[in-house]
């Protein structure tokens, strides 16, 4: 009996503590660094078995099957001048990948109210503030969330495009994301460079994103997420083009990563900016990613672009600050999301002094995860 417990315990897959959240429209795995494996690769390769990667359907793990719910957020404790360090994770769905070459302003709103719930920062009142620093492009973000004894409280009004129901408002402020992944909001230094005949805008203003208007792409730019992505003519020229942005943006080869993103803009059709329609990248996100709508929202302001050239004053209520900017309503396929940029117009051209959006997020579980 001991010699088949003992062998039984040898063989017993490594659990570890695991929280999942939903986080805007996306949803993850929330750990502390402290609970993984401390070399990234063998990090890596448990949290592709906790994920179940790679596998399309993701049935022997805690995948949901798409790029939007096979995310990990890896929160540890800070040094002096913000609260916690977050690394964003992109694992594969049917590829044994972990991509750390982006952020995500999704997963990134439950990393304040996890950091509050493993006690990594000490909260009180009715509020919660906590300074993140996003490992991944080394920049930062304070969220700001309500409590209520001390601990988030994940209820409340607050509607967002692509969740169906209200939660709890978590106000992201973003400092310092321009060129955070390519070392420049433009990466080329201009507002407009021509791929394969395409007048396109490369642009980093927390996730490099090309911009490019779906009309000469051959496309209206209101059609579903799925009608485009059963065009494999579309397809095939998207990644063509997001090929020779990604070396032009300074991000090398970039077939294996999912950056950059790729959005195709139109004229706004309810009231807002301008419409989009994101390939993420070979999939069309039912919405937009909040770091690539704030890329597109930047873009809007900046003459000659695409994105400028089909902007429209926003019709649409949105909520604003005393002070602050308007919002840019950025419009998708499940509908609208409001960002606020901060800049100005400098003798470097546009100079970005913060970005701001909202978001919810809700704890769904707290547990063991296990690998094989």
């Amino acid at each position: 009996m001991n010699a088949d417990t003992t062998t039984f315990h040898s063989l017993a897959p490594l659990g570890v503590p695991c929280m999942i959240m939903r986080g805007g429209t996306s949803k993850g795995l929330y750990f502390l660094a402290s609970d993984l494996p401390s070399d990234p690769g063998a990090r890596n390769a448990l949290l592709l078995e906790i994920m179940g990667s790679p596998d399309a359907r993701q049935i022997d793990g805690l995948g949901g099957a798409t790029t939007l719910t096979s995310k990990v957020a890896v929160v540890s404790p800070a040094g002096a001048g913000h609260d916690v360090d977050y690394l964003f994770l992109q694992l594969g769905v049917d590829q044994a990948t972990v991509s750390e070459k982006q952020n995500c302003g999704n997963i990134l709103a439950g990393v304040g109210p996890f950091a509050v719930e493993r006690g990594l920062v000490a909260a009180s009142g009715e509020q919660a503030r906590v300074r993140i620093r996003m490992v991944n492009t080394d920049s930062f973000a304070t969220a700001v969330f309500p409590l209520i004894g001390g601990v988030p409280d994940y209820r409340g009004q607050t509607m967002i495009s692509g969740v169906p129901f209200p939660g709890a408002r978590v106000d992201l402020d973003f400092e310092d994301i321009a060129g955070s992944s390519t070392g420049a909001l433009l990466p080329t230094g201009r507002p407009v460079d021509v791929i394969d005949g395409i007048e396109v805008t490369l642009i980093d203003n927390g996730m490099p994103v090309v911009v490019l208007a779906a009309a000469d792409l051959g496309v209206s730019g209101r059609e579903a997420p799925g009608t485009l992505e059963d065009d494999t003519v579309l397809r095939e020229r998207v990644e063509r083009l997001r090929l020779e942005a990604g070396r032009l943006m300074n991000l090398g080869d970039v077939s294996h990563t999912t950056v950059p993103k790729m959005v195709l803009v139109s004229p706004p059709t309810a009231g807002g900016t301008v419409s989009t329609r994101s390939f993420i990248p070979h999939r069309v996100h039912a919405a937009i990613g909040v770091l690539a709508a704030v890329s597109v929202a930047t873009a809007t302001l900046i003459p000659g672009t695409p994105a400028a050239a089909l902007a429209q004053t926003p019709t649409t209520p949105a909520e604003a600050a005393p002070g602050s900017p308007a919002p840019i309503v950025i419009e998708h396929p499940t509908g609208t999301f409001s960002a606020i940029v901060d800049a100005d117009w400098g003798a470097g051209g546009l100079e970005i002094r913060r970005a701001g959006i909202v978001r919810t997020a809700r704890k769904l579980m707290d547990g063991t995860a296990f690998g094989r």
